[in-house]
């Protein structure tokens, strides 16, 4: 029955998604409401879809008390094994319960902010059938993600993934960036997808089968397990944003607001997060991996926090922090500790989607993503600014919120990593890990304050506008993200779900007592979150009208652009590429189909040359006769002189 229910899991939303894309992709012209046979449909598919796929997940949560799994032979090809089944634990079930959550929070919220309103033109087209079946087949492909018990079943979800996101990102296709955001999005991940192909396929070749089971168990040389460690961290750093490959996620904000909420909360970029801690014994084995996955997890930390702090774009602000609070999640990871990745990716996962669609109910309101065009809202929208409060503390580590406890959690892993080498990398990377986190527990309370000031506070900068809360469609989904956002922490002291965090078949190197800590571990972090809090509050009170950032001074369009490594990305990579591409369609059009058109037109001529002759008058044709006959007459008299 267990067995049932994981294939089931994922199956569910995937068929609703298919039948979804049988339905018209557009309302009709004479429907200005937006309504319609295919809209219901669409309606009934999508969010019956995610109920019963949350339904599922919960019924396995309660069931699975331990790592279960079924698996059937599907095909073996040249002494590879690839199997159809799945692998569940208590992580796997606590993430799938927050993935189908979200999904079904964003299929209902997607039904008000996709309608056609009042004040739409009537040719608008918000093609709601396209876009529900789409996010169905993402939260399905990220279910099987999940639940797979092969290599070849993840990949598969994995890729799958890839293609929705550039779907989904570009739906609306008659904005200016959407288009090439969701291009972006999928050529940068692609990059960063060769690597995990390429690291799978090492693992299967090595083991003999794809099955994650027999991987695992396998005895591979440390050679093997370096080399596949790296190529799979290449897909890590570019589904979950990880420097140098994180540059699309802020530009796929070009998206619809829910699909940022979907992407960037529980979904697509918790997926290399995931993978890692389903691999998590093979990159212990291979310290090197880890020692990769720290700097790099530490630098972007650093990087989405400090970009964060300058942007005017609200959806910016929550991507780049995305960004931030991935690192930390890395960070874990990379110390020793997957459960505390997990903890944080969980209560991320909830204050994130919150805090994305209440952004999306911000910006149905007043029309404009720009905080420098909004202000005042907590009087006229107070349902959007109390669970923006929530969900903007729990991305600080405001104490009880749940975003304080996993955070603290990672922060506390670190910290012993550094100070008495117990993880699986060198104390250095513990270190590092240690002190970008402590870092960021400053700037984002910073960045968290400033958003709020901005958007919530002072004068409303757009008079003419006036802003209400979201109707109940938009509203509900918001008001119950915030409750897992709120207390999802204090789960930490449920034993029950602390040990379905640490699962048997992850064996930790590091402390896992430090999940949940009320010691002198928490006195630092909470001290840098005031002093970020109190410095932004000071720059605000100082000058109300004014943005925070301008205290950044020159470094303002630094980080703003994000050091520029777009830029510098563009110079090192797209540019050299476009002119790779230039030198080889020239090449084709020249060399490749200069040679077969010239050789046409050459066998043209001569037949024409021919044909001239063949059709020569007659003297002319008597003249050619005699001269020949003439010339073989001479040729003779010359060959018998000769002999």
């Amino acid at each position: 029955m267990t067995g049932l229910l994981g294939a089931l899991l994922p199956a569910v939303p995937l068929v609703a998604g298919l039948a979804g894309l049988l339905l018209p992709p557009a309302p009709r012209r004479d429907d200005p409401t937006g309504g319609g046979r295919a809209r219901r449909a669409a309606v009934a598919l999508g969010v019956t879809g995610a109920a019963v796929a949350f339904a599922l997940a919960v019924a396995l949560l309660v069931t699975v008390d331990g790592p279960t799994e079924t698996s059937t032979s599907w095909v073996d090809v040249g002494g590879l094994a690839v199997t159809l089944g799945v692998r569940l634990d208590g992580a796997a079930t606590l993430v799938a319960v927050a993935v189908t959550a979200v999904a079904l929070a964003v299929q209902v919220y997607s039904i008000g902010y996709l309608r056609r309103g009042p004040h739409d033109d009537i040719d608008v087209d918000h093609r709601y059938p396209p876009y529900a079946a789409q996010i169905s087949i993402f939260t399905g492909a990220m279910l099987l993600v999940v639940v797979a018990g092969d290599l070849i079943m993840l990949l598969v979800g994995w890729e799958v993934m890839g293609l929705c996101s550039y779907l989904l990102i570009a739906h609306d296709r008659r904005l200016a960036g959407a288009p090439a955001a969701a291009m972006k999005a999928f050529l940068v991940t692609r990059v960063g997808d060769v690597g995990f192909l390429l690291g799978i396929a090492l693992l299967g070749v090595s083991t003999g089968s794809f099955r994650i089971a027999d991987v695992l168990a396998h005895d591979h040389s440390t050679a093997t397990l370096t080399a596949a460690g790296l190529l799979l961290l290449a897909g890590v750093a570019g589904k979950s944003a990880q420097f140098p490959l994180h540059t699309w996620l802020p530009d796929a904000m070009a998206g619809p607001t829910p699909i940022s909420a979907l992407i960037h909360a529980a979904t697509m970029v918790a997926a290399g997060v995931y993978a890692v801690t389903r691999l998590y014994p093979l990159f212990t084995a291979a310290p090197v991996t880890l020692t990769v996955l720290g700097v790099l997890g530490a630098i972007t930390l650093l990087l989405g926090a400090l970009a964060a702090t300058a942007q005017d774009d609200i959806k910016r602000v929550l991507a780049w922090s995305t960004v931030s609070q991935l690192g930390y999640m890395t960070g874990a990871l990379a110390v020793g500790s997957p459960a505390a990745a997990l903890f944080h990716l969980l209560t991320h996962a909830a204050f994130k989607a919150l805090l994305f669609l209440a952004a999306g109910a911000v910006i149905h309101a007043v029309g404009t993503t720009l905080m420098s065009e909004m202000g005042g809202l907590r009087r006229s929208m107070p349902v959007t600014f109390w669970c923006t409060v929530v969900g903007l503390g729990a991305l600080a580590g405001v104490p009880p919120l749940a975003g304080f406890w996993s955070k603290d959690g990672v922060l506390t892993v670190a910290e012993s990593a550094a100070l008495e080498g117990t993880g699986p990398a060198p104390s250095w990377v513990g270190w590092i890990v240690w002190i970008a986190g402590l870092v960021g527990v400053v700037i984002t309370a910073w960045y968290a304050g400033r958003l709020l000031l901005r958007a919530f506070f002072g004068a409303p900068r757009l008079p003419l506008v006036r802003p209400h809360d979201p109707p109940a469609l938009l509203r509900w989904p918001v008001l119950l993200l915030t409750v897992p956002a709120a207390l999802l922490g204090l789960a930490g002291f449920v034993g029950a779900f602390a040990d379905r965090l640490r699962f048997p078949t992850v064996p930790v190197a590091g402390s896992e007592d430090g999940l949940i800590h009320v010691a002198s571990e928490v006195l630092l972090p909470l001290a840098l979150l005031l002093v970020g809090a109190a410095l932004v509050l000071l720059l605000w009170r100082r000058n109300p009208a004014a943005d925070p950032a301008a205290a950044l001074g020159p470094l303002r369009p630094v980080f703003a652009r994000a050091f520029r490594l777009d830029d510098l990305q563009h110079i090192l990579v797209v540019r050299p590429v476009r002119a790779l591409a230039r030198v080889a369609r020239a090449g084709d059009e020249v060399v490749v189909d200069g040679a077969v058109e010239g050789s046409g037109r050459a066998a043209t001529g001569l037949g024409a040359g021919l044909a001239a002759l063949h059709r020569a008058a007659l003297p002319r044709a008597a003249a050619g006769v005699l001269a020949g006959a003439l010339l073989i007459g001479l040729a003779a008299a010359v060959i018998g002189a000769a002999q």
